[in-house]
């Protein structure tokens, strides 16, 4: 079952095109990603299909219902989490929890079962009572997250949910999120830049300029590279680097902790210059074809 289908969708403001008529489909319970720098069209792309921003041209529909004629029943089909913090800092926990469970229209009767569920979801049960602006940015974001989510909708947007966390609670971040989706195969359409954040996934779309270059899973884009990439290591790193960026068969160099990661279009080109190099008395501790990484890809597509 399709949850969200996108036909050639435009938004142009006014001359400039943010998203350049894009297409791609996700299915119910699939964590899809949105791959991109910023500026890419990610966050138009999230606003247009929560109802929030009315696109210029091309079709959409989210839950079954039509973005340019339904928008404002889509926003109770969907959850939204920006990438600002969206909660109200002076107010307690338990105080967003319940302001949110009247803005999504949770009756009555499934508030406190919604706050319960809430608060032992986001493991804030002894935070309940602690001022949102004191809590930890990792805490905050959990926060934001069941209280986008207080209404039980279909499709959850995240947009770029971990900047500014540290590693551990960007992780802590996505158990809760693969914990979400077994719980009730809630879809989740995330944008993000992180590489390692893409890898949590199922199907990733890469977008630049408003336009979207390629869709797979994780696996799939980085089968799908052309180039062949070597991981090279040399006793001196600039001097080779910069000479590699000269050489002929050198589609991109990127530093890669102490190592490079080079392109070449044939794997042939890499051999002959690896024997040029230590003809002219260059020595390498590392020189081997590796499997390319999403960061490899992301390099690739984006220059290209």
């Amino acid at each position: 079952m399709k949850t969200v289908v996108v036909q050639n969708l435009t938004k142009d403001f006014k001359g400039f095109i943010a998203v350049n008529k894009i297409n791609f489909e996700i299915e119910k319970g699939e964590i899809f990603g949105f791959l991109g720098p910023n500026g890419a069209g990610k966050t138009t792309t999230i606003r247009m299909l929560c109802g929030i921003l009315k696109p210029t041209s091309g079709k959409g529909f989210v839950a079954g219902l039509d973005i340019f004629e339904e928008n404002e029943k889509i926003k109770k089909k969907v959850g939204y989490m920006s990438q600002k913090f969206s909660l109200y800092p002076d107010l307690t926990v338990a105080e967003n929890i319940d302001f949110f469970s009247g803005i999504y229209g949770v009756s009555g009767k499934d508030i406190e079962k919604r706050k319960e569920w809430a608060l032992k979801t986001a493991g804030l049960i002894e935070c309940q009572r602690r001022i949102t602006r004191q809590l930890p940015g990792g805490f905050k974001q959990r926060l934001a997250l069941v209280c986008a989510l207080l209404h039980n909708p279909q499709i959850l947007f995240l947009d770029e949910p971990t900047a500014g966390m540290d590693p551990l609670s960007r992780r802590g971040f996505w158990e809760l999120i693969y914990h979400l989706k077994s719980e009730d195969e809630t879809t989740i359409f995330v944008t993000t830049h992180y590489m390692d954040e893409a890898e949590h996934c199922e199907r990733i779309a890469l977008i630049q300029d408003g336009k979207i270059s390629v869709i797979g899973s994780p696996a799939e884009l980085k089968g799908s590279l052309r180039l062949k990439v070597f991981i090279i290591q040399g006793e001196i790193f600039y001097p080779i680097k910069k000479r590699l960026e000269k050489e002929m068969g050198v589609k991109n160099v990127v530093p890669f902790g102490r190592s490079l990661h080079v392109f070449f279009a044939d794997e042939g080109d890499a051999y002959m210059l690896k024997d040029k190099f230590e003809k002219s008395g260059i020595k390498f501790l590392r020189f081997e074809p590796v499997q390319p990484s999403l960061e490899d890809v992301f390099i690739s597509v984006t220059e290209r």
